[in-house]
This record gives structure tokens, C-alpha cells and sequence, in this order.
């Protein structure tokens, strides 16, 4: 479908379903605008059900339309339902030559992350560009006819109506309220969950807390190059110094014994799609607010032979990438967004405003600042922003890579136990596949006195592995008419692998079902038997689980 059509219906439908009245009662509302939230709503009007997407996103689609196109597929044979449908469209559209713009597709290569990124064999592709995702999603709200409200943020204060543990309602902050049976917490904060009551965790829970070995504080845990790898890097302004302060982006903080619980979440980042095509490239631009020394520490770097800054320039096609976060110093700005979670939206805002101008005024640094080696300056001075992506702003991605932010307490809570295949899951709605992944949380000084980053973990060899129906239930006693496939509930270091687009759209369709079956139990979600919801997620093409295990 044209991406000037998709707009134009994106402005109809964002003009045309914002209520005139507060009477109606929807079967399903559905707050949040992510890929999760797009299958419970495709899944609810496949079941005809009446539903309504209350956005606080313009752009639907989440990070799968944000710039995360090089896909964490890990096992491909475990996506099923809509999800794998998503990317069954994406490869009917790369298979008409007209969308290869930039490139042709005998130049793409067929590598994908771990698996190929065009399978003719199943007809899925899972590498794409940004607009392409988006283009999807509203060619399926149309296809649906599916009512969305974008740019509606739900008053987090006093816009939840409570009645006997249900939630009758939700108001947005322009005061429209929206009434519904059941409701469904699709946002990657959590947000509507948390307005409830219901219980969650925010930041790494202890290792003694659900007998793991990856959660809290992992001290000297080095699984992915994102460390100094010994480069015994001085932190200070002056070289060996500690009255000259420490260069920016480093805590003064202490560590934290390993294996202990803390506030810290996963650093946060975009995912870039940049481009070489000389006529799509737009130079980076120097951001308001530029401030070179921030990026001292890469120097230092440099200093010590690091090389790796191109290593995840994923390709994607027509010539562009899907640039993501590699080594000690790169696009995760890692400890600037502890607040996120449970921030207000104003200083959401300002640690997303921060965050852009970090990883923009990086890129601009690496490109243009004449202390960057040579070679690395000159290449990257090749690459540009894909003037084609992100149009309405300045070529850059709508949405943040939340790695991480609220995590609800639910019915059944997911550890690194389930994930590693160490214990049998109960009533599963799907699969995942994906290695435990998360992301450094702190750059810190070591006691031997050189800068280092904590929190990357990196763990897989673990077959694929079930997720629990609990783990998107809310404890009854705390809400009885709420699912929530996004913020799901799990601990920090389980969350690192459940945290992949593919499993979000996978728990959004499940979400949509359970919603269908509770709307015959006067909306209580707890009351549906997991024979019934099995039944109708496996005729719906859900994978539950793998026959080789």
C-alpha cells in the first residue's frame, strides 16, 4: 500500500474515531500503540469483536517501525500467528522489484541474524526498512478497520476508574474517556498496568530473589564486546588525576556487590537507520546543545586501537542499516535513563530529548571531529541519515529502544529458569527463542581505579522455550479485567530474552484472544480455561510448543 495513502488514513482515522461521546462500552481497549498492541486488535476484529487502540504513539508499530529491522528472530520455526504473518508480508513486498529504490535485490545478500533474511522456502523475510513496517500495520488497520486515537496519553494520575477490581474505563489527558469490558496494557512502560494498582518491579531484582544467576549486579561479567576489554582506561580529565574530575558519563557511584538488587535498567538507544546511497543520505546533523567533550572517553578509546565502530551497521535493503549499540562507547548513552519508568511524561520527554542528542551528537563527533582517527572519521563521514525514513523527524527513529521499564508482578513470573530450560512452564501462550540479552546498565570506576561498564549479559545455547498464559495476568485479587503482553511479568534477566518484537507481537495476539474468551465470563480473564485458550491459539496458527524438546 503507498505510504501516502497510509498517512492520509492515518489522519482519517485519528480525526474520525476520537469519540464525540463517552457512552459507548467497547468489548476491548487497548492503550498503547506497539506491535503487541497491533495483533490484540487485528486478533479481536478477526473474532469480531469491537475494539479501539488508544494511541500515545502517532506511528504505530513500536520499535518494529522505529528502526529495529535487522530482527531478533532467534528460532524462526517457533513465530507463528500473526506475527508470522507480519513478516510473511514483509517478503511479498521486497518480492516486487519496484521497492528496491536504492538497491537491487540480486545486491542485497541473504544474510539475516541467524537465520537468512529472505526465506523463499517459507515465505517470510526478516530484515526491512522502517516505512515498510509502518506501511504493514496500517495496511492492517484498514484491512480491519480497526478505530485508532493517536497522540492520546492516558492521565496517569486519576484516569483509571477502578470498580470491584475492573477497570470500567480509562481517561486520556484531554479528558475523553474511553469504556470498555476488558483492557489490554500494550505500552513497553506499563503504563496503564501501574495506573491500576498492580504490582511491579522496576530495575534488577537480587540473584536470591528467584534463585538466578544473571539478575542484580554482574561485576566482571564480560558476554558481548560492549567492555573495555582491558584496556585499563584512566577516567579522569587529567590523566591520572582524581581532583580534575571524572570525564563525562561516568558514575562515581560504586558498583554494588554482585549479585545484589538495584534501581538500574538496561541503557536505552536508537536504532538508526543510516544510509551511503549518496542521493538518500542526509549528513548528520550537529545538535543543539553539542557538547564535544562528552565524547572524551571514545578517544581513549581509539587511543588503545579499538576499531569495532562499524561492527553493527546491520544491513537492511535498499542500501540502509539498522545501526545498533557495539563496544564500550557507542550509541547506548548507559545510565541516563534510571528515571524513565516512572517519570512523568514531561521528563520522559527530556531523557528522550537527552537521549537523541547524545547518540546524534556522537555520530556527528565520530564523522566531523579532527581527533578521530583518520580512517574512522573519513568513512563514517560516508554516512548519512536515509532521507526517506522518519520524515516528520528529521530522519530520525519516533521511538527509543526501551530495552526496559516497568515489568509486572503477575500470576506467574518468568525467570531465567524457564528461559534456560531448567523447569517446566506451565499453560503456554507462545514461544521465544532469543539468548538472554541485556544491556550494560552502569560505567563505573574500578577499585584497581579504570573505567568499566556492568550489565551486559549475554547468555543462549538454551532451546526454544514456552511462555507462561500468568505471565501476562495481572494477580486476580489486584485487577480481574486487565492483560498486559508487553511490560509482562518477569524478572530482569528473563525479560532480556522475552524482550524481542517477534515475541511482543506473539503475546499481543494471545492477549487478544484471552480477551475474547473473558468477554463471555463477564470480562474476567482469570476465568478462561487454558484448554479453551490453547485450543484457539493453536487453530490460529500459534506456536506452543517445539515437538523436538
Amino acid at each position: 500500500m503507498p505510504r501516502l495513502f497510509c498517512l492520509l488514513l492515518a489522519c482519517f482515522l485519528c480525526t474520525c474515531h476520537r469519540p464525540s461521546s463517552t457512552e459507548e462500552v467497547y468489548d476491548v481497549v487497548i492503550y498503547g500503540g506497539t506491535s503487541a498492541a497491533m495483533t490484540a486488535a487485528v486478533q479481536l476484529r478477526k473474532d469480531g469483536k469491537s475494539v479501539i487502540v488508544v494511541s500515545p504513539d502517532i506511528h504505530l508499530g513500536g520499535l518494529t517501525s522505529g528502526g529495529l529491522g535487522y530482527t531478533d528472530s532467534g528460532n524462526k520455526e517457533v513465530i507463528g500467528g500473526l506475527s508470522r504473518r507480519f513478516y510473511r508480508e514483509v517478503y511479498d513486498h521486497y518480492q516486487d522489484s519496484s521497492h528496491w529504490t536504492w538497491q537491487k535485490m540480486r545486491d542485497f545478500g541473504n544474510r539475516g541474524q541467524g537465520t537468512v533474511a529472505m526465506d523463499g522456502e517459507s515465505g517470510t523475510m526478516w530484515l526491512f526498512e522502517p516505512h515498510v513496517a509502518e506501511d504493514i500495520f496500517e495496511g492492517w488497520v484498514e484491512e480491519f478497520r480497526i478505530p485508532v486515537v493517536r497522540d492520546a496519553w492516558l492521565n496517569r494520575e486519576a484516569g483509571v476508574e477502578l470498580d470491584d477490581k475492573r477497570i470500567r474505563s480509562i481517561t486520556t489527558l484531554d479528558g475523553t474517556t474511553y469504556r470498555g469490558r476488558v483492557f489490554i496494557d500494550a505500552t513497553y512502560e506499563g503504563d496503564l498496568m501501574a495506573a491500576a494498582g498492580v504490582e511491579y518491579h522496576v530495575g534488577r531484582e537480587s540473584n536470591a530473589t528467584y534463585d538466578e544467576q544473571y539478575n542484580g549486579v554482574q561485576t566482571g561479567v564480560f558476554h558481548h564486546g560492549h567492555n573495555f576489554d582491558g584496556m585499563r582506561i584512566d577516567p579522569y580529565r587529567v590523566p591520572g588525576d582524581p581532583s580534575s574530575e571524572l570525564l563525562p558519563l561516568i558514575s562515581a557511584a560504586p558498583p554494588g556487590e554482585k549479585g545484589t538488587g538495584d534501581d538500574r535498567i538496561q541503557a536505552y538507544c536508537f536504532r538508526t537507520c543510516l544510509t551511503r546511497v549518496a542521493a538518500n543520505r542526509v549528513p548528520f546533523p550537529r545538535p543543539t546543545g553539542y557538547d564535544s567533550t562528552r565524547y572524551e572517553l571514545l578517544l581513549r578509546v581509539y587511543a588503545n586501537g579499538w576499531r569495532e565502530t562499524f561492527r553493527k551497521f546491520d544491513e537492511v535493503p535498499n542500501g540502509k542499516t539498522d545501526t545498533n549499540n557495539h563496544g564500550p562507547f557507542s550509541f547506548d548513552n548507559i545510565g541516563q535513563n534510571y528515571a524513565y519508568p516512572e517519570a512523568s511524561y514531561a521528563e520522559r520527554a527530556a531523557i528522550i530529548a537527552e537521549h537523541r542528542t547524545y547518540q546524534q551528537g556522537l555520530l556527528y563527533f565520530i564523522a566531523n571531529d579532527p581527533r578521530v582517527p583518520e580512517a574512522v572519521r573519513t568513512r563514517m563521514a560516508g554516512w548519512g541519515l536515509s532521507a526517506d525514513e522518519f520524515t516528520d523527524n528529521g530522519n530520525w527513529p519516533h521511538q527509543i529502544y526501551m530495552r526496559e521499564a516497568r515489568r509486572m508482578i503477575g500470576d506467574y513470573v518468568m525467570t531465567e529458569h524457564d528461559i534456560l530450560d531448567a523447569r517446566e512452564t506451565p499453560e503456554s501462550i507462545g514461544m521465544g527463542s532469543y539468548h538472554i540479552d541485556s544491556h550494560n546498565t552502569q560505567r563505573y570506576v574500578t577499585t584497581e581505579g579504570y573505567v568499566e561498564n556492568e550489565g551486559d549479559i549475554g547468555v543462549g545455547g538454551m532451546p526454544p522455550y514456552e511462555i507462561a498464559l500468568g505471565t501476562i495476568l495481572p494477580r486476580e485479587e489486584q485487577v480481574a479485567n486487565l492483560i498486559v503482553p508487553a511490560a509482562v511479568s518477569s524478572s530482569h534477566s528473563a525479560f532480556g530474552s522475552i524482550r524481542m518484537e517477534p515475541v511482543f507481537m506473539i503475546l499481543g495476539q494471545s492477549a487478544g484472544t484471552l480477551a475474547t474468551l473473558a468477554l463471555g465470563r463477564e470480562g474476567r480473564v482469570h476465568a478462561v480455561l487454558y484448554a479453551e485458550l490453547r485450543g484457539v491459539l493453536v487453530k490460529d496458527g500459534q506456536v506452543l510448543e517445539q515437538a523436538l524438546k
